[in-house]
């Protein structure tokens, strides 16, 4: 499998597994799993004739790790970034004195004005390193790069989880806490 039919199949994985699970033909259960063979099933009824090997190379090789297989390997989910409704069991962390956002600078005047809002999904996608927000931001063209004053954040009372995959996740930015880097 090649690297654009990896990203191909990851997209429909992510529209699945985190923003259409009925309209995809699965369940997800109160934590986002679903069973594997279930959704290889599904798969296969909408033409994707996937098999298990590719969707182990997919998870495997995933840029973002925004997959996981449960432990016994019978079920899976995305890490983060669900617009459905699940839990998926975050513990509260402190988090590092600063994060970083990537996004496209078309959406800075809205974030001068009302910080990073989840929108969608459950939280705001923060990042450890300028690097991969930047990757992320490049996602939408030349990318914007923000600091979050995460510490300050949670001292002031917002909390902050860190999914599987390693991203920082808060229910919103206020916009003092976050400005652009230069």
């Amino acid at each position: 499998m090649d690297s654009a039919e990896r990203r191909r199949v990851s997209r429909l994985l992510s529209w699945a597994l985190r923003h259409a699970p009925g309209e995809a033909g699965i369940v997800l259960d109160g934590s986002g799993w679903t069973p594997v063979d279930a959704l290889l099933a599904a798969l296969v009824a909408r033409g994707e004739d996937l098999g298990r090997a590719h969707l182990e190379e997919i998870v495997a090789t995933n840029d973002k790790r925004r997959f996981a297989f449960s432990r016994d390997g019978a079920h899976i989910r995305a890490n983060q970034g669900h617009s459905v409704e699940v839990d998926l069991k975050l513990v509260a962390v402190e988090p590092p004195t600063r994060l970083f956002h990537g996004t496209a600078p078309r959406f800075l005047d809205s974030i001068r004005r009302q910080g990073l809002v989840a929108g969608a999904r459950h939280h705001v996608h923060l990042s450890a390193t300028r690097d991969v927000a930047e990757a992320v931001g490049r996602r939408r063209g030349e990318p914007v790069v923000l600091t979050v004053a995460a510490l300050d954040m949670a001292h002031a009372g917002h909390v902050f989880f860190q999914s599987a995959n390693g991203v920082w996740l808060v229910a919103a930015v206020p916009p003092e806490f976050c400005q652009v880097i230069e």
